[in-house]
């Protein structure tokens, strides 16, 4: 990152990298005091002290097991070469089981989930405070104005104003501290309410008080996003800044529940949050919760452009269209996704009207997102030899609180939690079927070995007899093992119809489970006739294979290994390069072979999401305008009941 002409390592610990971690990490989290006191006030029964105090200490010490403890100190050392997030850590599993997987879909599926009903509910919270200094303001039409603004200038990086977020943020988070001290001087006795004590009364004997977690675990639903930012960050600098950012969300909790305490017969639409404001600071105040809202609102953004970038690279989303907007090393743009959330986010403003009524959709889906996270980080721990006492610890104890947080959540269900729920679901669905419906394609390639068929290579290459079809072919492969290749290709190549070139080229494609590997290795199987490139590129790195192919020929013209000229004698006198061919073969299942229920469910769905799917030849940022697309059955060896006879004909 840039900083006025001067390149900063922001994952290095500095009070700059702090700053910057402020603004990218802490949006979701750090606003969720716009809502949470209103949501409990509003969920609460009788209004009494106990509603107060207890709410506020499961504020606090949900933030400290939470978000302190299991994210902040644990989860964040899972880090995958400084990578955080659900698909890293799925990434640093040894063994990775297919229910590891499905965990991993759930678990991201509902993070994207969240990241359309965050920037809703926050922004139309941090709007609807106008209305307190007139209450005739349009409170939807301003959001869906804010929001094509947003995504608009989604498609031109987040360069330009990204710096800018972290002082906006500090001084966000200033501002609660101070707003919330004006009103804890007042009133110094709801300290006490930081006792555990109170969380155990509040649980046991306010009515209702188990249900009202569901509104409580609004203080942390963005914890989630302190490990899926880690890559930005860095885990120092995130660490340095959770200490400011805690404080000042616990000193403005404090101030909002020592105003609280002094009101009786409050309407449950009031905000406490706009009302510890003195009147004076209001149309200020609600000025830089608005910048708040919005930089919380583009982190979440950014965040699905990440998630999903990294979900492709792991084969667990179809294959889109992403986009380098800016020269910031990670910083993605993927124009479906960006369309998407501008519709659903403005679906739900619209369809939920007031934030009070996004407050029940919120939080659901998330919780399921931390329990994903939980279960695979143990396994993670188990696979690295952790003592088995702490990981059945760490289960015990964050299982019954997720799992609490889940349940009190669940009652949400009707009133809007289904909302997130099926949006969760769908994108589950469509990580499932692709996903394993690869995985059941791929049973069945099969593989030869290339050493049978160097001479036939070789004599291909010069027989006169067979039309050359170009000087060059190259074919996207997946064989791991560089002697070897898929028989589909070798069907390709010489029994569909005799290609002839000079020279084959076969591109294998790693995408590596480290997150910024970026290098290539050459054989070279049959000298000038026959070489195999091998791309080894990390998961948060683009595959623009075309032009890394055109880099790894301009390195192999330099060495002399290859002579990148015409084979034609005309076109060679006059300097003219040679001509390159991409071959790109699908694999079609046909309808002759039985397949289980649950295979032919899989299948379905595989093809229901390669309609979002766009072609290898954009996904690999290849020249359409010589990449030619082949397609082949995949053949399934199955036992016949029986061979067709042939009729004899009789006089």
């Amino acid at each position: 990152m840039d900083f006025g002409g001067r390149h900063l390592d922001i994952k290095k610990l500095s009070l700059a990298g702090v700053v910057v971690a402020l603004g990218i990490v802490f949006g979701d989290l750090g606003t969720s005091p716009l809502y949470v006191m209103k949501a409990i006030v509003a969920g609460g029964g009788e209004f009494n002290e106990l509603l107060i105090y207890g709410s506020m200490s499961c504020i606090f010490w949900t933030l400290t097991l939470q978000t302190t403890i299991k994210y902040v100190l644990i989860t964040m050392r899972a880090d995958n070469k400084g990578e955080g997030g659900i698909y890293a850590l799925f990434a640093l599993l040894k063994r990775k089981p297919s229910w590891a997987a499905i965990l991993t879909m759930i678990g991201a599926s509902a993070l994207l989930a969240d990241g359309v009903i965050t920037p809703a509910i926050t922004v139309t919270s941090s709007i609807e405070g106008l209305q307190l200094y007139n209450p005739e303001i349009p409170v939807i039409a301003i959001v869906l104005l804010i929001f094509a603004g947003l995504f608009f200038m989604q498609q031109y990086g987040t360069n330009i104003v990204g710096t800018s977020f972290g002082p906006i943020m500090v001084i966000w988070f200033l501002m609660l501290s101070f707003l919330g001290l004006s009103q804890l001087i007042n009133h110094p006795e709801v300290l006490k309410a930081l006792n555990p004590y109170y969380t155990i009364l509040f649980l046991t004997k306010y009515p209702g008080g188990f249900i009202l977690l569901g509104a409580v675990f609004l203080a942390t639903t963005g914890a989630e996003a302190l490990y899926s930012d880690l890559g930005h960050c860095g885990i120092k600098n995130i660490r340095i800044s959770w200490i400011f950012v805690k404080t000042a969300l616990v000193l403005n909790y404090l101030g909002q529940c020592a105003w609280l305490i002094t009101k009786e017969g409050l309407q449950a639409d009031v905000n406490p949050f706009y009302g510890i404001m003195p009147g004076w600071f209001l149309v200020p105040g609600i000025f830089i919760a608005t910048a708040a809202a919005i930089i919380a609102s583009q982190a979440l953004i950014t965040g699905s452009f990440t998630l999903i970038s990294e979900a492709i690279s792991l084969n667990f989303w179809p294959k889109l269209r992403i986009l380098n907007p800016t020269f910031l090393k990670g910083q993605v743009y993927v124009p479906y996704v960006n369309w998407f959330l501008w519709i659903a986010c403005s679906f739900v403003v619209v369809f939920f009207k007031k934030s009070s009524n996004m407050e029940a959709a919120y939080g659901l889906s998330i919780t399921l997102t931390m329990i994903m996270t939980t279960l695979l980080l143990s396994f993670h721990l188990y696979q690295k030899g952790i003592k088995h006492r702490f990981i059945l610890l760490l289960l015990l104890v964050y299982l019954t609180i997720e799992g609490s947080f889940l349940i009190a959540n669940l009652h949400k269900f009707s009133n809007g939690g289904w909302f997130t729920l099926l949006l969760a679901s769908l994108f589950s669905l469509i990580m499932y079927g692709w996903y394993f419906g690869r995985k059941l394609k791929n049973r069945y390639v099969t593989f030869v070995r290339l050493d049978k068929y160097i001479e036939l290579f070789k004599t291909l290459a010069k027989d006169n007899s067979v039309p050359k079809m170009a000087t060059n072919l190259v074919y996207i492969i997946k064989a791991n093992i560089p002697d070897q290749v898929e028989s589909k290709v070798i069907h390709s190549i010489f029994h569909k119809q005799p290609k002839r070139a000079n020279i084959y080229w076969f591109i294998h494609v790693d995408r590596t489970d480290e997150p910024d590997t970026f290098n290539y290795r050459v054989t070279h199987i049959i000298p000038e006739v026959l070489i195999r490139i091998d791309f080894y590129i990390g998961f948060r790195v683009v595959p623009k294979i075309n032009l890394y192919f055109k880099e790894v020929l301009e390195d192999l013209t330099e060495s002399g290994e290859i002579k990148l000229e015409s084979s034609f004698d005309s076109l060679r006198k006059r300097s003219f390069p040679s001509d390159f061919i991409y071959i790109l073969i699908d694999r079609v299942m046909t309808k002759d072979y039985q397949l289980s229920s649950l295979e032919n469910v899989t299948l379905f769905l595989h093809n229901i999401s390669r309609l979002i799917c766009i072609s290898d030849v954009n996904a690999l940022n290849l020249d359409s305008t010589n990449t030619i697309e082949e397609k082949v059955p995949i053949t399934i060896s199955q036992p016949l009941n029986g061979r067709i006879s042939r009729s004899v004909k009789t006089e």
